[in-house]
């Protein structure tokens, strides 16, 4: 197709642009994005990523920090030298990633709400899950095998729930007879 005419313009040099501060800014923003925020709260983007970790008191490589013994000479103390440590002057980085290292981990698999409604309206079937695969409800079009599976987990995750849902159930029950 044709252009429309009068809409092509040639390219002029922008001169008032800074073309150091732009590459520099390209380069930094082209750099990958550090996940954990104490470690990119610390990051030098002047330095090395071995010296930045260094003044962590992060290792780059684990197998050169905690190499190996080899049992194949014994070295006499005499002869041992010993290994400047290195300075570590962002200890505040390493004492956050031990404080959230050791907080309780949270519970990664959790239900929806709609999911649970779900499972609490099956299971008014019982143990029939056929019967539940068949019901108009079954919105999801869950095979028995499925629904069973989702019954468990609903168990293994919320045994305390699980085992308040099935009191008021049986309650329920003896209050009908």
């Amino acid at each position: 197709m044709p252009k429309a005419k009068g809409k092509t313009r040639r390219q002029k040099f922008g001169y008032n642009v800074h073309r150091k501060r732009l590459n520099r800014n390209a380069r930094r923003k082209a750099a990958p994005r550090i996940e954990c925020s104490h470690i990119r709260h610390a990051w030098d983007h002047a330095k090395s990523v071995r010296q930045n970790l260094a003044e962590m008191g992060l290792a780059v490589d684990p197998n050169k920090a905690a190499p190996l013994r080899k049992r194949k000479v014994k070295v006499m103390e005499v002869d041992k030298e010993e290994r400047p440590k290195e300075l570590v002057r962002k200890s505040y980085v390493l004492n956050d990633l031990e404080a959230e290292a050791s907080l309780p981990e949270k519970k990664g698999n959790t239900l929806s709400q709609d999911l649970i409604d779900y499972i609490r309206y099956m299971v008014n079937h019982g143990e029939d899950y056929k019967a539940m695969a068949h019901d108009e409800k079954n919105y999801y079009q869950d095979t028995p095998k499925q629904i069973r599976n989702k019954i468990n987990v609903y168990k293994r995750f919320y045994p305390a729930e699980w085992q308040d849902f099935l009191n008021s159930l049986q309650k329920n029950k003896m209050e009908v007879e």
